[in-house]
């Protein structure tokens, strides 16, 4: 009879083990809102299930619209606390439980908020203040979760990007860097350890490949090598994909701190369909390559895992829902989309990993796998806000050594009344002279780039030469 009992209790515990792989493979969509001509929530959250096929979403706020729309939907939800309450929040618990109370309360359980994130990549920011608040703040979240009694069914964490690694290569040698291990990231560990959380990482191969082009080979990054392979000296496991890679860096990482067991939580990945011209391999091909192939790996029954951690299930959002017209920054940043505004597919996928390649239509051919070679100028966008020109001006022209010098009066450049041609050129220069330390062709959404030289008469534009 006990013998009996103990193969039943052995049965049951792995039949329930089974059911959580299955259900935690299920791969989920990162639902951003930087953008002035996305679809409703509604439309959104109809997309995402029906189209998409996506079983999860996250969110990066606690959007009630949004929320409401997710309501009986089966759609389990991750909401986030905004970066600039953590501060706030790791010392006052009644103002943690206030935000808890009015953000995941009314829609639960209507809603399945099943995941709680504290900000959004918080030790990638400048601000070292909120970096030592961080940990404090998921606490109290935790705390306010359990108050309400929410707080079985909601697990908290924060996603990192991967410049919380002082060290990547090979993925062995990963470790957290120095100046958040022992204050940050051990206090957090032992947290998302106690709680039986996830650790949550924004993984994004491109990144790492286009930084590095020539020593990274394209298809190791796309999942699609048939003769590259990486063999850490450390352990002797061998990579066939840099994703891997990127990932067992984290979990040896974390092993490193004294805890090898943490589940990872794949945050966020993708791959950018469009970019600027100095942006090498953002295309619809590796996009589509790319985020095909990791929802294969991800979706797999049984889990596939890492070379570390093989069979281990990674859970995972893919980034992103939309391409967001108003996100900062590099082009690429406006073009991570799965599907684009009007309701359309950028290319064919299917969250759910059902669906066999061969059902996928063609894709168009890639046309900037290797690097742009020429001049490249910044000018005034098409359509671009003319009331915000002359800020924009007036800012690219405060920035600099004699940034705008050839378009003051008298000057080469200079032409009264034209708004545009003037503040191009400060566009221009600006960029010439700031690329390399981060300056970016985008003021807000008011430029972007040009390989067609907008240089006239005796006035010659400022260029980005590659």
């Amino acid at each position: 009879m006990q013998m009996g009992l103990l193969h039943l209790l052995v049965f049951s515990s792995l039949l329930l083990a089974l059911c959580s792989a299955e259900i935690s493979s299920k791969i989920g969509v990162n639902y951003g809102q930087l953008g002035n001509n996305l679809p409703s929530p509604t439309r959104s959250v109809w997309l995402i299930k029906h189209q998409l096929k996506a079983q999860r979403v996250k969110i990066y706020d606690a959007n009630p619209s949004i929320l409401r729309a997710l309501e009986h939907t089966g759609i389990q939800v991750s909401v986030m606390v905004p970066n600039e309450l953590i501060n706030a929040i790791a010392v006052n618990q009644t103002l943690a439980d206030s935000w808890v109370g009015s953000n995941v309360v009314p829609f639960h359980p209507a809603t399945k908020i099943r995941y709680l994130l504290v900000g959004n990549e918080i030790l990638s920011s400048a601000d070292n203040t909120t970096w030592f608040n961080l940990v404090p703040a998921m606490r109290k979240v935790k705390k306010a979760l359990k108050r309400h009694k929410v707080h079985h069914k909601v697990k908290v964490g924060t996603p990192l990007a991967m410049d919380v690694l002082a060290t990547s290569y090979p993925p062995s040698s990963g470790s957290f860097r120095l100046d958040v291990s022992d204050r940050v990231m051990k206090p957090m560990l032992q947290f998302l350890n106690r709680t039986k959380s996830f650790f949550f990482i924004d993984v994004y191969p491109y990144f790492a490949w286009s930084s590095d082009p020539k020593t990274i080979d394209l298809n190791y990054a796309l999942f699609e090598s048939k003769n590259v392979t990486v063999k850490d000296p450390g352990t002797g496991l061998v990579y066939t994909n840099l994703f891997d890679q990127m990932v067992d860096a984290v979990t040896f990482a974390m092993k490193k701190l004294g805890y090898p067991n943490i589940p990872i939580w794949i945050a966020e990945t993708g791959w950018p369909n469009a970019g600027d011209y100095d942006q090498i391999g953002a295309n619809i091909y590796n996009a589509a390559t790319y985020n095909r192939n990791v929802v294969k790996k991800l979706s797999a029954r049984p889990a596939i895992g890492t070379p570390a951690r093989p069979g281990w299930v990674l859970p995972s959002f893919m980034f992103a829902l939309y391409n967001e017209n108003q996100k900062t920054g590099p082009g690429t940043e406006r073009h991570f989309g799965l599907l684009y505004p009007n309701d359309s597919f950028v290319y064919d996928i299917d969250l759910s990993g059902e669906t066999p390649d061969t059902e996928y239509g063609k894709l168009p051919a890639p046309t900037n796998n290797e690097p742009y070679e020429g001049k490249i100028w910044c000018v005034v966008a098409k359509r671009a806000n003319r009331s915000a020109l002359a800020s924009a001006l007036s800012y690219a022209c405060s920035q600099g050594n004699a940034t705008c010098g050839p378009i003051q009066p008298g000057k080469a450049c200079h032409r009264k009344g034209s708004l545009v041609r003037q503040a191009s050129y400060a566009f221009s220069s600006y960029w010439a002279q700031f690329r390399k330390t981060g300056g970016s062709c985008y003021f807000n959404g008011l430029a972007t780039q040009t390989i067609e030289d907008p240089s006239y008469g005796s006035c010659e534009f400022p260029a980005v030469t590659l």
